[in-house]
Formats: C-alpha cells, sequence, structure tokens
C-alpha cells in the first residue's frame, strides 16, 4: 500500500505545500492548487464579513420597531448582498475546488496558464478591497441589485466605489473561466475522453462558458451606470433621455445566468459525492453532464421573469414565464438522478454525503419554489416580499454554501493530507441544516402574507416568525463556524489521511495527499469510464479502510 507502513500512513515528504517556503513564493505561485488554497483563505474570510452583516439584518428584526436607522439598515442588507454574491457565492466553487482539482481530474500537470490564474486571484483581491474600502468609508445604500435611476442620480453613498470593485472582480472570473475552457479542451490526460470526465469538470466547464458569456454584459452595465452617475450621460435615468427598466434587462441578463455560475458547480460537487458515498456510477452519467450544459443555455434566455412587474410586455412576461418553466426540467434530471443512484447504493453516512443529501433537499424546495415565481400571476402577489428572499436562499445558501461545505469535507483529506473529527463534522452538518430551514422556511410564510423586503418595520403579528428566523440563524452560525475550529486542529492533529482515505475512483484519488507540485509522478492513461464502481468489491475494500483506520487511531 503507497505511503503506509504497518497500516499507518506517512505523509508524503515534498508535497505542494512545502515545495518552496516563505510567503513570498505564495504570493507569486503558479501552482493551481496553492493559487485554490489564497482563494480559500480570502473568499472564507469574505464569508465570515458577510456573516455579521447578516447578523444585522437578523438583530434588527428581532423586534417590530426600529433598532437601527433606516438608512444604516438599508446599508447593512446591502453590504450582505454584496460581500456574499460578489465575493463568496460566484467564486467560491470554481475559484477554490475548481482551481484546485480540475487539472488533477483530468490528469494534467497545471492549468493552461498558470500566471493568468494567478492574476485572476490579485483582480479578486483588488475589487474585493476597493469594495470593502467602499463600505468602510460608509457602505452602500442601493442594494446588491444597484436599481436605477437611485443608483445612478439620487443615492449619496459609495455607488461608483462599490461598481469600480465589482467590476474589476468581473475580470477575475471571466479569466478563470477561459483558463478551465481550454485546459479542458487541450491538456486531458491520453485516454481522458469527454466521456469519461467527472461530472464536477463537466458543470465547471458549463459554468465557465457562462462566465465568458455573461459577465461581460454586467461589466458594460456598471460602466454604463458610471457615466451616468459620474458624467450625467442619459442612459437609465428618464429625466434624462434614458430608460430605467434597460437597466433591469442588462442586470438580469447577467445576474439570472450568475445563479448558475453559483449552483452548477454546486451540482457538480454533489454528483461526485454521491456516486463516491453510494459505490456506483451516477445513474444516467451523460443526461446529468449535458443538462449541465441545458441549464447554462436556458439561463440566459429567462431573465425577463425578475421584470414581471416592471412594466415589460404582457406577450414578453408569457414568454418568459414558459421559458422559466422549462429550465426546471435539466435541473429536476440532475436531481431524478442523483436519488436514482441511491436506490440500492451501497450508502454510507460520512459528513460529506450528509451535506449531498440536504443539498438535495434543500435544492428541492428551493427549485419547487421558483415554480411559483415564474407564474406571472402569483409572481405579482410575491414580488418583492420575503418569499423571495426565502427562494433566493433556499438555492443559493442551500445550494452552493451547502455544496462547497460538503465538497471541502471530501477533499480536504486531499488537500491537506489529515482528516477531521467524523463526530464534529456531522454535528456541524446537521445543525447547519437545521439552523437553516429553522431560519429561511418562516420567510416563505411572511413573504406570502405580504411583508415587503428590505423594510425594517414591520407589524407586530409578523414578530413571531421573525423571532424563529432569527434563532435559526443563531444555530446556523454556530452550525458555520464549527469547521474552521476542526478544520485547523485537523491541520497539525489530524490522522494522516493516505492517498484514498474514501475508497473513491478519479485521478484527484491516484495521486499523494497532499499532491506533487506537478500533481503525479508520471502522466495518468485513462482505461476506465468514471465511477467505474464495483459495488460489492468496493464495499469490502471500503470497510476494511475503515476498519484499518480505526486501528490507526
Amino acid at each position: 500500500m503507497p505511503g503506509a507502513t504497518n497500516g499507518v500512513f506517512e505523509m508524503p515528504k515534498t508535497t505542494y505545500i512545502n515545495a518552496q517556503e516563505g510567503i513570498k513564493s505564495w504570493l507569486l505561485t503558479g501552482d493551481h492548487k496553492r493559487i485554490a488554497i489564497l482563494y480559500l483563505i480570502s473568499i472564507s474570510i469574505f464569508f465570515a464579513l458577510g456573516g455579521i452583516f447578516a447578523a444585522l439584518i437578523r438583530i434588527e428584526l428581532l423586534t417590530p420597531g426600529p433598532d437601527l436607522e433606516a438608512e444604516m439598515y438599508n446599508r447593512a442588507f446591502t453590504a450582505h448582498g454584496i460581500v456574499m454574491v460578489f465575493m463568496f457565492l460566484i467564486p467560491a466553487i470554481p475559484a477554490v475546488l475548481g482551481n484546485f482539482l480540475l487539472p488533477i481530474m483530468i490528469g494534467a500537470r497545471d492549468l493552461a496558464f498558470p500566471k493568468v490564474n494567478l492574476l485572476s486571484w490579485y483582480l479578486y483581491m483588488i475589487g474585493g478591497l476597493l469594495t470593502l474600502s467602499a463600505m468602510l468609508m460608509g457602505g452602500v445604500d442601493t442594494g446588491w441589485t444597484f436599481y436605477t435611476p437611485y443608483s445612478t442620480s439620487y443615492s449619496q453613498s459609495y455607488v461608483f466605489l462599490t461598481g469600480l470593485g465589482i467590476f474589476i472582480m468581473g475580470f477575475s472570473s471571466i479569466t478563470t473561466g477561459l483558463n478551465f475552457v481550454i485546459t479542458t479542451h487541450k491538456m486531458r490526460a491520453p485516454g481522458m475522453t469527454w466521456s469519461r470526465l467527472p461530472l464536477f469538470v463537466w458543470s465547471q466547464y458549463a459554468t465557465s462558458l457562462v462566465m465568458l458569456l455573461g459577465t461581460p454584459v454586467i461589466a458594460i452595465t456598471v460602466v454604463l451606470l458610471a457615466a451616468e452617475r459620474v458624467f450625467g450621460v442619459g442612459v437609465f435615468n428618464p429625466n434624462l433621455g434614458g430608460d430605467p427598466v434597460l437597466f433591469q434587462h442588462l442586470f438580469w441578463f447577467y445576474s439570472h445566468p450568475a445563479v448558475y455560475i453559483m449552483v452548477l458547480p454546486a451540482m457538480g460537487v454533489i454528483s461526485e459525492l454521491i456516486a463516491a458515498f453510494s459505490r456506483r456510477r451516477v445513474f444516467g452519467y451523460s443526461f446529468v453532464a449535458f443538462s449541465s450544459l441545458a441549464i447554462a443555455i436556458f439561463g440566459f434566455l429567462v431573465w425577463g421573469h425578475h421584470l414581471f412587474v416592471s412594466g415589460q410586455s404582457a406577450y414578453a412576461g408569457i414568454i418568459f414565464s414558459l421559458l422559466s418553466f422549462i429550465v426546471a426540467i435539466p435541473s429536476a434530471v440532475k436531481v431524478f438522478n442523483w436519488t436514482t443512484t441511491l436506490y440500492k447504493g451501497s450508502i454510507s453516512y460520512e459528513t460529506p454525503m450528509l451535506y449531498a443529501l440536504a443539498f438535495i433537499g434543500l435544492f428541492a424546495i428551493g427549485g419547487l419554489t421558483g415554480l411559483f415565481c415564474a407564474a406571472l400571476g402569483l409572481d405579482v402577489h410575491i414580488t418583492d416580499t420575503y418569499f423571495i428572499i426565502a427562494h433566493f436562499h433556499y438555492v443559493m445558501v442551500g445550494a452552493t454554501v451547502i455544496a462547497y461545505l460538503g465538497g471541502i469535507h471530501y477533499w480536504w483529506p486531499k488537500m491537506t493530507g489529515r482528516t477531521y473529527p467524523e463526530f464534529w463534522g456531522k454535528l456541524s452538518a446537521m445543525l447547519i441544516y437545521v439552523g437553516f430551514n429553522l431560519t429561511f422556511f418562516p420567510q416563505f410564510i411572511l413573504g406570502y402574507l405580504g411583508m415587503p423586503r428590505r423594510y425594517h418595520v414591520y407589524p407586530p403579528e409578523y414578530q413571531v416568525l421573525n423571532v424563529l428566523s432569527t434563532a435559526g440563524a443563531s444555530v446556523l452560525a454556530i452550525g458555520f463556524m464549527m469547521p474552521v475550529f476542526y478544520l485547523l486542529w485537523s491541520l497539525k492533529f489530524g490522522p494522516v489521511a493516505g492517498p484514498n482515505p474514501w475508497g473513491a475512483k478519479g485521478l484527484e484519488w491516484e495521486t499523494a495527499s497532499p499532491p506533487p507540485t506537478l500533481n503525479f509522478d508520471a502522466t495518468p492513461i485513462v482505461t476506465e469510464e468514471a465511477y467505474a464502481y464495483d459495488a460489492e468489491a468496493e464495499e469490502s475494500a471500503y470497510q476494511a479502510a475503515l476498519q484499518q483506520a480505526k486501528h490507526a487511531k
């Protein structure tokens, strides 16, 4: 057994972590794995900041009356939205897990353009710090959607500086997507055909296409917004000859596909987890792979369902409603195929699998409530209410964050070479699941009853549901904080993982943990399909590995 002495694994002597020493070697690295770690650290810090702003919102909503001034509340929820969407949700899985894993999964030594990959991290950091500096100087009060003409003509907050930060972060997404597409086309190992690609790679590929085609649109929109705000060029303000609905079209043409930039990589993670912990090839591999592309394509055709109450043509509304229902089909294909994969699978319930199961449940609720938003008549009733907040968070947090945490727990042994305490991992996953539902499910009811979002005061009859929501947020916060402690603890005290602690399939499990700088000692040759599990043999080997791990402890 490679790397094992008397059944106990030893850490490899030279890995990507210790191949070079010093901060300079990290800040100037071209190694995709090190860049992924840089992203992991910076994204985690921004996530914590977004969580602090969320706490301010939930504390304010504990009571019906005002505790914060309306202006301060506007800036708090705007900061929460901007940090979470642009600085965490969009880059999290592609920049951290995609950067670390995509080259290894296809048998490549690195991404196609290592220096461009490092540039993307610097662009992300420059944009993030500019946005953060705007918040420190007073923040923005427009909401994360920057609707015009308020953002261009009337807001007295730091719209320009925040927009500049988002503009720069957009180029980080574009360069990352470009790198992933070219790497997938040109650097696959011998035998790694398109039909053998892991579904995580398919999802990253589809996401990269959305990044390349959609991000330039939001960049142009931000430039036009700046032109009107700074130079008074009439683009969106009717008083200057502009059209505010044009801004909504441009904004949502990017921002709805951006939902799929967040969700598609999450779906890729879940496909890997379901296969690994049910010891089965994903049912309907081709359908799952092509459904990713279908979601990416249809995602560009449904932006108009955000404009049902904007005054757009009723006929356009009918078309966008129909297309929004259609986009649910490829998403349903994935959920159906994951659950079918579980059927008769040899399922084990380690921490990553708990996250995968939580994802399916939460994403199903988020997806089904999305159909409510696609229905023209019903959407008029729930637009700008807490129903939208709940739906959005079930899809974004219930999908992206849960899958991100599941992926971090699954590939943590590969990234660090050490395992973490399973008990704390499972406890954290269950707290997050319970806390999440307690936080956001009451908001469906609040929204249906008519409580508008972005208000810091509300009628007293809504307080019970708001108290439930804030209590859930407290549980959720505890669940989110726990991995910080036990994962950091595992870096020094965790048992050595060995190359394949889960007994999983895939090239990333055929190299050392942590991998060497060039990922493999020799170029791998792929001879079998993805997820080629032999259920009975795999189960026996997996149980043997578990027993061995227990004895090692």
